[in-house]
């Protein structure tokens, strides 16, 4: 009956332990993401500015070597991160394909022009910068149209200013809620011990004494729980980079270690503090209140 009784206690000590972990985990996994979406929202915001174009449409009379010359000029500017020449004949074989018929056989003729598409660096994706490039490259004499998508352009940073402002609320949102779960979890884990700590401070243990072995337990539990919450943010960080290699999530290594390595001190110290605060609540109770 005895060695039951020892299984059956020692089966709900490593429950108790393992939800404690788990909990810690998830937690620091969470936090951990909204700290990636923090880092990267400007990489983020980024690759969407980039995939802005700016068509600049050429005249039929426009010479080779002026197509080349302007090509080579826009690609050397500083607000270019990729200009590529379109032809008519490539424009048309896109746009067939996209509407799945041919028009040029109902029209006897190909009515697109040679183009080049100009893809900006973010930090020109504004509507003042673009407005100014357009006007500048359509001096050219043998450009025919410069165009661009203005509302999108307009909206995109209208949108950008506003999630990056709610991305800080939400992360001072969640990391406070992140903090009151895992004291939650611990405090329930030490509340179930709360008779043992009684009978402890009855036998004349002092409170640090006492409280030693539930703060490094719980420090090595809040250490597992960050290994658990990391292992994740690696699998979750690899595959990411694996469907969008654009975002370059590994380009910044200092950064990237940082962030991990703030979330492992993080679990570990709320798991101290908690802990501390927790154990010294139960050693300051009367024992007729432990049974509330």
């Amino acid at each position: 009956m005895s060695k039951s009784f020892e299984r059956y206690q020692k089966r709900k000590l490593i429950s108790s332990y393992f939800s404690v972990i788990l909990s810690i985990g998830l937690v620091l996994f969470l936090l951990g993401v909204l700290g990636l979406i923090v880092l990267n929202a400007r990489k983020l915001a980024d690759n969407f500015k980039e995939q802005i174009t700016i068509a600049v449409f050429l005249k039929d009379s426009a010479k080779p070597i002026e197509i080349d010359q302007l090509q080579k000029s826009l690609a050397l500017a500083d607000y270019t991160k990729k200009a590529t020449y379109v032809s008519k004949e490539e424009a048309a074989e896109q746009h067939i394909e996209e509407i799945g018929e041919n028009y040029i056989d109902y029209l006897g003729y190909n009515p697109l022009k040679n183009s080049i598409d100009v893809n900006l660096k973010a930090a020109f994706v504004s509507p003042e910068d673009i407005e100014e490039i357009a006007a500048d490259i359509s001096k050219k004499s043998y450009v025919h149209e410069v165009s661009y998508p203005k509302l999108l352009v307009s909206l995109l940073n209208d949108n950008v200013k506003r999630i990056s402002l709610w991305i800080l609320v939400a992360s001072g949102i969640f990391t406070f809620i992140a903090v009151l779960l895992i004291n939650s979890s611990i405090r329930i884990s030490i509340y179930s011990k709360r008779f043992i700590i009684k009978t402890m401070q009855m036998v004349g243990a002092t409170k640090q004494f006492i409280r030693r072995p539930f703060i490094w337990t719980n420090i090595k539990l809040g250490m597992l729980g960050a290994v658990l919450a990391l292992l994740g943010l690696g699998i979750l960080l690899y595959y990411v980079n694996e469907k969008f290699p654009d975002l370059r999530l590994f380009e910044d290594v200092t950064v990237l270690a940082i962030l991990l390595t703030s979330v492992f001190i993080l679990g570990v110290l709320i798991s101290l503090i908690s802990t501390y605060f927790a154990t010294q609540r139960f050693l300051n109770l009367r024992t007729d209140d432990l049974y509330y």
